[in-house]
């Protein structure tokens, strides 16, 4: 049987079933992540956390303000969509490349009614759904400060439900592609950390120079900071549309790419 055979073979058994199938893989990994919620929390919601407080209390009280913005509500709406990338990365990386190699989880659910893309896609949607606990705790924290302008605030979750699909997908890619969790550390520190710092977290990219501004403009972040900022802090927002098509186009983009790519890993 040949790789491309084997692929549609697995990806093909259960045509007749229900589109939602993948909602299977979403509760199973609900239902492992409830029995280590605590030490979950901690592990996702503590470093955010502590960056904004200690950033936004401490640097915060010797700057001015930034756009007509306190920094702790500059810092805030930018460590919102931090928390949701990490935390969603996380997810996307370890512990899905945990199911896939080490236990061997994903190979045993295709012993069920279910696909390659049922597989993906659950993961794809669980991990954006632990970013967006992340960013919702956030969010809170910062109601609490006193920096959420107004109601309008919540039109940042289905960003951030987005933006969690968003690195998600990216995380899958690079999860299909490793061989060993070494991979992983070079994703952050080439990748992950360099965006966080160009994409406005912490300060303004307008400081950057022209062409890093230009590649920050390339990569989701800057549009989902661009987006939260506006949205939960008032500040001004303007190309809405271009910042939300960004993040659907990563959202949907890697999710395709990490079928394909897991789909040859599995058919090897």
């Amino acid at each position: 049987m040949t790789e491309a055979t084997l692929t549609t073979s697995l990806d093909e058994r259960a045509p007749h079933a229900s589109p939602w199938r993948f909602v299977h893989v979403v509760r199973r990994n609900y239902l492992v992540w409830r029995k280590l919620l605590g030490s979950a929390l901690v592990g996702h919601l503590a470093d955010p956390l502590i960056w904004l407080v200690g950033l936004g209390f401490g640097l915060g009280s010797l700057l001015p303000s930034i756009g007509g913005l306190s920094y702790m509500a500059f810092l805030g709406s930018g460590m919102l969509c931090y928390s949701v990338m990490n935390s969603a990365s996380f997810e996307g990386l370890w512990s899905a490349f945990t199911r896939l190699k080490t236990q061997r989880t994903w190979e045993a659910i295709l012993q069920a009614p279910m696909t390659i893309s049922d597989i993906v896609i659950g993961e794809w949607v669980w991990a954006a759904l632990k970013g967006g606990v992340s960013g919702l705790a956030i969010l809170l924290v910062m109601a609490l400060l006193g920096l959420v302008e107004s109601f309008a605030a919540l039109w940042v979750l289905p960003i951030v439900m987005l933006v969690g699909l968003s690195f998600a997908g990216l995380a899958l890619i690079v999860t299909a592609l490793a061989k060993a969790y070494d991979l992983f550390t070079y994703y952050f520190s080439l990748f992950i950390m360099p965006m966080m710092l160009i994409s406005g977290v912490f300060f303004p990219s307008e400081q950057l120079p022209k062409a890093v501004q230009f590649v920050a403009q390339m990569l989701p972040l800057a549009h989902a900071t661009t987006l939260a900022r506006g949205l939960v802090v008032g500040a001004p927002l303007d190309n809405i549309p271009l910042h939300v098509a960004v993040l659907v186009i990563y959202a949907a983009g890697t999710v395709v790419i990490a079928t394909k790519l897991v789909q040859k890993r599995l058919a090897k």
